[in-house]
């Protein structure tokens, strides 16, 4: 099944963690894209927001980048009855 969205991820982010969960959640199917450890080598990352940081998800033509607003537009565009997330 095609899909517009895209995850830009690493394994061990608690933040990107958070991000997956939120989508099995609403059972949305997405491509997932693992990067480095190290943040400078995130060249693809860089090239779409001019930063290194994860989690990065892409639908369309979206781009969002930190957890909260990853988790808002998600809720927003997919979610039903779903709690909003709160942000600290």
């Amino acid at each position: 099944m095609p899909t517009d969205l895209v995850l830009y991820n690493n394994e061990f982010c608690m933040e990107c963690r958070v991000v997956r969960e939120k989508l099995a959640e609403f059972q949305l199917s997405y491509l997932c894209v693992n990067v480095s450890l190290v943040k400078t080598e995130r060249h693809d990352v860089y090239r779409l927001t001019r930063q290194y940081l994860v989690p990065v998800l892409i639908d369309g033509d979206k781009i969002f980048t930190a957890r909260d607003n990853i988790l808002e537009y998600l809720i927003e565009r997919y979610g039903k009855s779903s709690v909003r997330p709160m942000k600290y």
